[in-house]
């Protein structure tokens, strides 16, 4: 469910793939429509990988759930809806994922995501962080095997996929994020009092 692209669609009559960096994940909204579009994408591609990650656990199996994770990450990447064309780049779909299969490592990268966004403002080197703690922290916590095999898919999926803005941020032109808008300037008078 490409829900960034739904969500401008329906209130902006716009497709959110032919602005900012043409991607209909929540970073790409919210830095072209603001926080009124950004903070309900977040939400819904959340719940996305987080519902059917918890649901599929708690009634199945770890694996069942790691599974039905997957399923809404590459969904999200890869949108039916869309004809399987380019989707978003999973961060928050996989947040979700193990906030419903792992809820302690799925804390821990939201917290390791949040960090890194604070310290530098790349929302990029956040995602790449917060998907490279994943691994680490399912081991550390000696979670069920499915789990850790699948933070490491996870990880790699989510660095994968965040290949371009690397390639920006080694060249210098990564957008950094505004966290507070600027009121424009007062104009300067000429004419002395």
């Amino acid at each position: 469910m490409p829900s960034g692209y739904w969500l401008v669609g329906a209130f902006r009559h716009e497709d959110i793939r032919k602005h900012g960096s043409g991607n209909i994940g929540a970073t790409n909204v919210w830095r072209t429509y603001g926080r009124k579009f950004g903070i309900p994408t977040v939400l819904l591609d959340t719940a996305k990988g987080f519902v059917p990650a918890l649901v599929f656990s708690l009634t199945v199996s770890p694996l069942a759930g790691v599974l039905a994770g997957a399923a809404a990450m590459l969904g999200h990447a890869r949108p039916v809806f869309l004809k399987f064309e380019k989707g978003g780049k999973m961060v928050a779909t996989t947040g979700g994922a193990f906030l419903g299969v792992a809820p302690v490592v799925g804390g821990i990268g939201a917290a390791v995501w949040l960090a890194v966004f604070l310290l530098t403002r790349y929302a990029s080197v956040a995602s790449i962080a917060a998907a490279a703690s994943l691994p680490v922290a399912a081991i550390v916590l000696g979670l069920h095997w499915s789990v850790i095999v699948f933070a490491f898919v996870a990880a790699a999926a989510v660095i994968v996929l965040h290949r371009a803005n690397v390639k920006r941020l080694l060249a210098g032109t990564e957008n950094r994020a505004v966290l507070r808008r600027r009121a424009p300037a007062a104009p300067t008078s000429t004419h002395s009092p």
